[in-house]
């Protein structure tokens, strides 16, 4: 996977926290894995359709999740329930948006599809990658990953041949 597919998302995940939630984000070494699983308890799915092809899955602890949607709603929130799922949707939805601008200005024309949240860690999404690279990031309220399988449309996956 080209670096230039990951710094768009990298950017857009600081950018977005910073002006949403006034936290800093630093980002971790990055890994791969064979598997797109959940890393943590509340996930969000996002499909990339047009010049790239894939998936990006953003994971946060239960914990980091209401810490995130009590800032911005600037009310205590102690339950996983529909209100913190679609804050959460919304904030990955955000950051895949604001990163296909990113990749649109490098001349990859792409477009998103609603979110998906997954809630736990059993469930394994399908990838057009051989391989998602884990980007993890760190803030005062916690770490999470964003886990990305991207790939140019009219790229060969030699697994599948």
């Amino acid at each position: 996977m080209k670096v230039e597919f990951v710094e768009p998302f990298v950017k857009a995940a600081r950018d977005v926290f910073q002006l949403m939630m006034d936290l800093d984000v630093r980002r971790g070494g990055l890994r791969a894995s064979e598997e797109l699983i959940p890393s943590k308890d509340a996930s969000v799915a996002i499909a990339v359709t047009g010049d790239l092809l894939g998936s990006i899955l953003y994971s946060f602890p239960k914990q980091m999740t209401l810490d995130m949607v009590e800032i911005m709603a600037g009310m205590p929130v102690e339950e996983m329930d529909s209100f913190v799922v679609s804050a959460l949707g919304e904030v990955a939805n955000i950051i895949s948006g604001n990163a296909v601008t990113y990749l649109n200005s490098a001349n990859y024309r792409c477009n998103i599809f609603p979110p998906q949240i997954v809630l736990g860690r059993d469930t394994a999404l399908d990838m057009v990658t051989p391989k998602a690279l884990i980007v993890p990031f760190q803030t005062r309220i916690g770490e999470f990953d964003i886990m990305i399988t991207l790939k140019e449309a009219n790229e060969r996956v030699e697994a599948l041949l």
